[in-house]
């Protein structure tokens, strides 16, 4: 059989430091950097996959916890001394990433199309000075609310990742 443990390790690093990196630099950096068209043209290019990162890694995660280099599998991961440390971080983290990618994703893009198209009927984009109308006021307002709302999900998302790292960390000791 396969020591499940490297691929444990690693599926957790790259899960852990695809999130920080998309959190505190990737995108802070970017927007920083980058024009506001070109910035959203590469965040909703980088979100995909992204969220997909946070979706499925959770699941490599789970699917490689071991005890002694054997698969805890399912029954293991059920078990009540690994529901609070393992499962439900993990699982927090997963259902994290698909709300993000299939419902806050979708909505977002939405609103920034919605917001393209009264630039076109405003001629002026959403970000310029104001005054603004009133449909852009709302538009701009309902994407700050679901932006806002996906950032919470990802802070979610990557403090249950942190919280399962130290779930870890007392194992490996």
């Amino acid at each position: 059989m396969i020591d499940p443990r490297p691929y444990h390790i690693l599926s957790y690093g790259t899960l852990l430091g695809v999130q920080f990196y998309q959190t505190f630099v990737s995108g802070v950096v970017a927007f920083k950097a980058l024009p506001r068209p070109q910035f959203a043209s590469l965040q909703t290019a980088t979100f995909p996959i992204y969220f997909s990162i946070q979706s499925a890694f959770p699941l490599l995660i789970a699917l490689t916890v071991s005890r002694d280099a054997q698969p805890l599998g399912i029954s293991g991961l059920l078990a009540p001394e690994n529901r609070v440390g393992t499962l439900l971080p993990l699982a927090t983290a997963a259902v994290s990433g698909l709300l993000n990618m299939f419902v806050l994703r979708p909505m977002t893009v939405n609103v920034m199309r919605e917001r393209k198209h009264q630039e076109t009927r405003d001629g002026k984009r959403n970000y310029d000075p104001a005054p603004h109308s009133k449909e852009m006021l709302a538009l701009n307002k309902k994407f700050g609310r679901l932006h806002g709302i996906s950032s919470l999900v990802n802070l979610i998302c990557l403090g249950a990742t942190i919280y399962y790292g130290a779930t870890l960390s007392k194992r490996l000791l």
